[in-house]
C-alpha cells in the first residue's frame, strides 16, 4: 500500500467579511498542493464555482491550475483573497444532488477494486483449480452487481434536467457521465478477464481428462 504524505499547506481566504483557513494536503507527489486543490476547497467552503473565481495573492491572479501554489510563491500561513459570485440557491442544490451521485460511485468503484485486485490475486495464486472456478463464478456475479449500480447511477444522472445557464452544474454532470462510461468499460474488461481465466481452466481439464 502507497505510504500517503502528511504534508500539508495552510493558507488563509478573505472572502468577502469572511476569511476562511484553508488546509490543503499534498497527498501526490511531495511537490506540494496545485492552484486546482486550493480552488476545489473554496468552491466547498463559500460556493463559488471555480470558473467564477478570481484568486489574489499580492496583486497577482494565479491562472494555471495545475501549476504549484509554491511557483506563486504561495506557502505556510500566506494570506490570499478571492472574489467571485456563488452559485443560486436552486444551482446549489442541483450540486448538492450529483455530489451525492458522485460518493455512490466512489463507493462502486471501491467494490470493483477489491474484485479487480482478488482477481489478479486469484491468477497468480495457487488455489486449486475446482476452488478457482468457484471463486471466479462469485467474482464475475460481482462484477454484474457493480455493471448493474453503475448502470442506475447513469441513469439517475439522466434523468436530472440541469438548466441552461447552470454551467458549473452541466460541466459535473458531464464529467460523471464520463467517469461512469470508463467504470463500465472496467466492468466489461475484468468480465472478460474472467471469462478467459475459465476458459483456460477449463481447456486445461479437459486436456488431464484426455490424457
Amino acid at each position: 500500500m502507497q505510504k500517503m504524505s502528511e504534508a500539508t499547506m495552510t493558507v488563509t481566504v478573505a472572502y468577502g467579511s469572511t476569511k476562511h483557513s484553508i488546509t490543503l494536503p499534498d497527498q501526490f507527489d511531495g511537490k506540494g498542493p496545485t492552484v486546482k486543490d486550493l480552488s476545489d476547497a473554496l468552491t466547498q467552503v463559500t460556493g463559488v464555482p471555480q470558473a467564477s473565481q478570481k484568486i489574489f495573492f499580492k496583486g497577482k491572479s494565479p491562472k494555471d491550475m495545475e501549476e504549484r501554489l509554491s511557483s506563486y510563491g504561495i506557502k505556510e500561513g500566506c494570506k490570499l483573497m478571492m472574489i467571485g459570485k456563488r452559485n443560486s440557491p436552486e444551482e446549489e442544490a442541483e450540486l448538492k444532488k450529483l455530489r451525492d451521485v458522485k460518493k455512490s460511485v466512489e463507493q462502486t468503484a471501491k467494490k470493483l477494486e477489491k474484485i479487480d485486485g482478488e482477481l489478479t490475486g486469484l491468477k497468480n495464486g495457487f488455489l486449486a483449480k475446482d476452488l478457482q472456478v468457484e471463486s471466479l463464478g462469485k467474482l464475475d456475479h460481482r462484477v454484474k452487481i457493480a455493471a448493474e449500480q453503475f448502470m442506475k447511477i447513469l441513469e439517475q444522472i439522466d434523468a436530472l434536467s440541469v438548466p441552461e445557464n447552470f454551467s458549473d452544474c452541466r460541466m459535473k454532470k458531464k464529467g460523471l457521465v464520463k467517469t461512469l462510461q470508463e467504470f463500465l468499460a472496467q466492468c466489461d474488461k475484468i468480465e472478460a478477464c474472467i471469462a478467459d481465466h475459465l476458459s483456460k481452466i477449463q481447456s486445461k481439464n479437459a486436456a488431464l481428462a484426455d490424457y
